[in-house]
C-alpha cells in the first residue's frame, strides 16, 4: 500500500476533485501550514489534504466571544477537534493543489487551490505547528454503465439549473460547456447541487463512479421536484465552492 503524509486542513464543507477552492487563511496553525507550503518550489505541486469535519468546528475558539461566546480560547493544531482529532474528521477526503498562496501584510493568507485525487484518511498527527496526515490515494473506478447513467445525470442537471435559476426568467449557457466524461461529470454535479455536508460526503466516497452518478440521479429528480415551487433561485457556480475562513 503507497501512502503519503501531507498537511491536513479540515473544512466544514466537502472538496471533489476538480472544484476550486479559495481560502482566506488567519489561524495561526494553518499560516503555518502555508508558510511551510510555500517553502515548496515553485515548479512542484504545493500539496495539501482537505477533509470534512465530522464532530468539531473548523475555526478554533481564539478568544472569549469568538465564535462561541461561552467557549473559552484553544490553542495547537488540534484546537477545536477533541483529544483525538482522527475520530473528528469524514475518513475520505482530496488532495488539493494550491495554485497561488498570497501572504498578507497582516501575516494572514489568500490561497486558491483545486481538488486533484481522493484519499483515504489514516492517521493524523498533532505533534507538529498544523495537523499533518497518512493518506492513502483511493483509485477511481468507471463501475458498470457509467456514461450512459453520465448522460441521464447531465440531463436531469440541467433540469435541476433550470429550476433554481427561473427557466422563465432566464435562458442558462451553461449546458453546451458541460463536460461528458463520467468521471468528471460525477465530481461536477456533486459540487454543484445543494445539499448537506453528509450526503456531498456520501458522494465522494462513492465506491466507483457509477454508483456516484445513481445516486446523483435520485437525488437530482427528488432536488428538482422539491424546487419546483421556488423557480428563482439562484443557481450555484459549477467548479467553485464559497471562500472558507478556515
Amino acid at each position: 500500500m503507497t501512502t503519503v503524509r501531507l498537511p491536513l486542513f479540515p473544512l466544514n464543507s466537502v472538496l471533489f476533485p476538480g472544484l476550486v477552492l479559495p481560502l482566506n487563511v488567519f489561524e495561526e496553525r494553518y499560516r503555518a501550514m502555508m508558510r511551510e507550503l510555500l517553502k515548496t518550489p515553485e515548479d512542484e505541486p504545493r500539496r495539501f489534504a482537505v477533509v470534512a469535519i465530522r464532530d468539531g468546528h473548523e475555526v478554533a475558539p481564539s478568544a472569549p466571544g469568538m465564535p462561541d461566546p461561552t467557549a473559552l480560547p484553544e490553542r495547537g493544531p488540534s484546537a477545536g477537534f477533541g483529544a483525538d482529532p482522527a475520530t473528528a474528521f469524514h475518513k475520505v477526503g482530496c488532495i488539493a493543489d494550491a495554485a497561488t498562496i498570497r501572504e498578507r501584510a497582516d501575516g494572514s493568507f489568500e490561497v486558491l487551490a483545486t481538488g486533484t485525487t481522493r484519499v483515504k484518511l489514516l492517521s493524523v498527527e498533532a505533534s507538529g505547528p498544523f495537523l499533518t496526515a497518512e493518506l492513502e490515494p483511493l483509485e477511481e473506478e468507471p463501475g458498470d454503465e457509467a456514461a450512459p447513467l453520465a448522460e441521464g445525470v447531465l440531463r436531469s442537471f440541467r433540469q435541476y439549473q433550470k429550476r433554481l435559476a427561473g427557466a422563465r426568467e432566464r435562458s442558462l449557457t451553461t449546458g453546451a460547456d458541460l463536460p461528458d466524461e463520467p468521471g468528471v461529470v460525477s465530481y461536477l454535479v456533486a459540487a454543484a447541487m445543494m445539499l448537506d455536508t453528509p450526503t456531498k460526503q456520501r458522494l465522494l466516497q462513492s465506491p466507483d463512479t457509477a454508483s456516484r452518478l445513481r445516486d446523483e440521479l435520485k437525488l437530482l429528480r427528488s432536488e428538482t421536484a422539491i424546487i419546483r415551487s421556488l423557480p428563482s433561485l439562484p443557481a450555484s457556480e459549477l467548479t467553485r465552492g464559497p471562500m472558507s475562513l478556515n
